[in-house]
């Protein structure tokens, strides 16, 4: 019998305080989503330790891996498309020079075209396959202006959808998506390929 039933105080407890094992265990409406993976985000896992290109930038050691792999979607002359491993949307993609730059004034001519013809054909895609209601489109500059990856430039590309800023990021810190990225990556390559948009795709 315990001590909450048989009405004897619980050595520790303060007098009059009541006995947590006597409390009902009834649910309290809310639904836990665990995201465990969201710790590699927060302990600043894959964030290059300094400006340096090399093995420590992920944007730099995307280009040399698998696409599946790297979940590279599609590779240009000067730039690829990549998508983002710690996504706000499914979708959610990234326009990177192979080049490790970090400002956007410093890309050369090719790159800066290249930046655009990129986001203009995930623009196309993602519309095919997502049916987006529209998207979220820019560069965080520095530190300072939100860059996580500060040392190799990189153009945003969110698809949005209404109602997609719900309770979850505000309150919680947490995105729901509802599918895997390697699904995605596949997905969004396969109709790259099959619409004709510039870039090569890596056939699985």
């Amino acid at each position: 019998m315990s001590d909450a039933v048989s009405g004897a105080r619980p050595s520790g407890l303060p007098a009059g305080a009541e006995d947590p094992a006597g409390f009902a265990r009834e649910a309290d409406g809310f639904e836990r989503l665990w995201t465990p993976h969201r710790m590699a985000y927060i302990g600043g896992e894959n964030k290059p330790p300094s400006a340096d290109a090399g093995s420590g930038c992920p944007f730099c050691r995307a280009p040399s891996l698998d696409d599946d792999d790297a979940l590279v979607v599609v590779r240009g002359e000067a730039c690829f498309v990549v998508l983002n491993l710690y996504p706000y949307n499914p979708g959610h993609l990234l326009v990177c020079p192979y080049r490790h730059v970090a400002g956007y004034v410093d890309l050369t001519p090719e790159e800066t075209s290249e930046v655009a013809t990129l986001t203009q054909s995930a623009l196309r895609v993602l519309s095919e396959v997502s049916r987006p209601a529209g998207f979220n489109l820019g560069m965080n500059q520095g530190e300072a202006g939100g860059a996580g990856i500060a040392a190799h430039l990189h153009q945003h590309v969110v698809p949005r959808w209404s109602g997609d800023a719900n309770f979850l990021p505000v309150v919680g810190r947490t995105k729901a998506l509802p599918e895997l990225l390697g699904d995605t990556r596949a997905k969004l390559a396969d109709a790259w390929a099959r619409t004709g948009e510039p870039g090569r795709v890596q056939q699985g």
